[in-house]
């Protein structure tokens, strides 16, 4: 195999007629018809003048339809462009200007917002085997020479110009099937796909490493804790998710009166996009009944570098040792680095070709040797686990040490009322930075900023504790329920404001 659509064809062949997806609308797609959509999808793409080498943007929510036109590309040689639907106009607009590509697919069907870019971009309504959707076409482009480019996805948190990773046929087989084989998966799991396939942890820990091996995918366009609730207790035996999707279902079955999940099918739950805390690990694995598994990757390693193998209670909050055929070093000149600290570079088959039409920008992350370097910073224990201990982007100077966020969310994250915590740095005069943490609390009133801050005195030493702690009822995230920290700052800024001001002394000036 060479492609990815040929992982979908070989199980078309050896199991036409298992469930391949349900869709969000409870709608079966086998993998015989799965393929068949994908094949109708292909036809109508070229009836449109779409060619190899052009780029697909796929306005999309997770639906079977955007899985159909993804593999609908890789039949024609066309690389694919998943992007979500609910991004701004401006947004849009800006990646069609990047990418320049021949048409674009929107999942009318399951997404009101696309609908809405439909209109104004004059899409044509088009039903067929992958079901509804609409259709821009021809737009200005020029193939692309590069013939083993699958997908180009942009970078979670991308602002002003997009930034493409362009990840190969091989990437994706690859992560597909690595993910696929550490989490056993085989014909009859039915995995629950709430992650967005416009994403690299949906597109290739979720779709990919489903169809590699054979099993179900239980679509869902946007997530919900009481949706995923009700998927738990009617089968799904896999929930691949981040901490944030783990802490909402929590708190909405402890809302119900359940301190536990009720399900005897479930056998996998992993986290990964984000770090984990032992006292929240605990807290998951009480509420699940079974081992919560972690991970680590990025969009430019095609989702998963390392993974845990873990029993249930160990205390172990690593992200794990390398996935088969990975590399990882560490490189303790980065900034940041010192003591067995340093930024995480990885090298194997999951690392993206480059960014597109960024040289400059690829030569940077990407070195002559393969290494990709991730901006992470990390250590390796005695036993060769990766723990990951910051972005070095995320690394807060105060006073001259070094503070990193995640120990900070980790002790707020101990607090009983709190579901979860994003901390940043913010600079001040003269060059220090001063440690801001952003809290969601369980309901209203269970804890206030005075009451954190007492509580995280006695777990942190004086330079690490928070100056502010702004409680909300939520935090800004991503479609994939990351917190998107660098939005913070904007997002509650009146709060920062009335904060600032009721410190200043009368007549200050300030």
């Amino acid at each position: 195999m060479t492609r990815i659509h040929e992982v979908l064809d070989r199980q078309a062949e050896a199991q036409g007629e298992a469930v391949a997806i349900i869709d969000a609308d409870g709608t079966r797609f086998s993998y015989h018809s799965l393929k068949t959509a994908s094949e109708d999808a292909a036809r109508l793409l070229q009836s449109k003048g779409v060619m190899p080498g052009d780029r697909l943007l796929v306005l999309a929510e997770n639906c079977a339809a955007a899985v159909a036109f993804i593999f609908a590309a890789s039949r024609l040689g066309v690389w694919s462009l998943p992007v979500n639907a609910r991004l701004a106009a401006p947004e849009v607009d800006r990646i069609l200007a990047y990418a320049t590509p021949r048409a674009a697919v929107l999942t009318v069907g399951v997404s009101p917002d696309a609908a809405s870019h439909a209109e104004r971009l004059k899409a044509q309504p088009r039903d067929g085997a992958f079901g509804s959707i609409a259709l821009a076409t021809p737009y200005p482009s020029a193939p692309e020479p590069e013939e083993d480019v699958a997908v180009m996805l942009l970078t979670t948190g991308t602002t002003g110009q997009p930034k493409g990773v362009m990840l190969t046929h091989d990437n994706l087989r690859f992560a597909g099937r690595a993910s696929a084989e550490l989490r056993g998966m085989q014909p009859g799991d039915i995995v629950y796909g709430v992650l967005p396939m416009t994403h690299v942890f949906g597109l290739a820990s979720m779709i990919m490493a489903a169809t590699h091996a054979g099993a179900s995918i239980k679509l869902e366009s946007r997530f919900s804790p009481e949706a995923l609730h009700r998927a738990l207790t009617e089968g799904v035996t896999i929930l691949p998710a981040v901490p944030q999707m783990h802490a909402l279902l929590m708190q909405y079955t402890h809302a119900q009166g359940h301190e536990t999940l009720e399900n005897g099918a479930l056998r996998y739950v992993s986290s990964g996009a984000a770090p984990l805390d032992p006292v929240w690990k605990r807290k998951a694995e009480a509420f699940y009944g079974i081992p919560l598994q972690n991970g680590y990757g990025m969009t430019e390693s095609t989702a998963g570098v390392c993974a845990t193998v873990n029993a249930i209670g160990d205390p172990d909050i690593s992200v794990g040792r390398p996935l088969p055929g990975i590399e990882i070093r560490i490189d303790e000149t980065a900034a940041g680095g010192g003591k067995g600290v340093g930024e995480v570079l990885t090298r194997g088959p999951h690392v993206m070709k480059g960014y597109y039409r960024n040289p400059e920008e690829t030569a940077r992350i990407l070195d002559a040797d393969g290494w990709l370097h991730t901006g992470d910073l990390g250590r390796l224990d005695g036993e060769d686990r990766l723990h990951i201990v910051g972005r070095a982007k995320e690394l807060i100077i105060r006073g001259g040490f070094n503070v990193y966020p995640q120990e900070v969310e980790a002790a707020l994250n101990d607090h009983p009322a709190v579901v979860q915590a994003a901390v940043i740095g913010r600079n001040l005069e003269g060059g220090d930075e001063e440690v801001l943490a952003f809290v969601q609390i369980s309901a209203p009133g269970r804890v206030d900023e005075a009451g954190l801050k007492a509580h995280v005195a006695k777990l942190l030493s004086g330079y690490k504790r928070p100056e502010r702690i702004v409680v909300a009822e939520k935090l800004p995230a991503a479609a994939t329920g990351k917190i998107l920290k660098h939005k913070l700052i904007s997002t509650f800024e009146r709060e920062l404001r009335a904060e600032e001001e009721s410190e200043t002394p009368p007549g200050s000036g300030r």
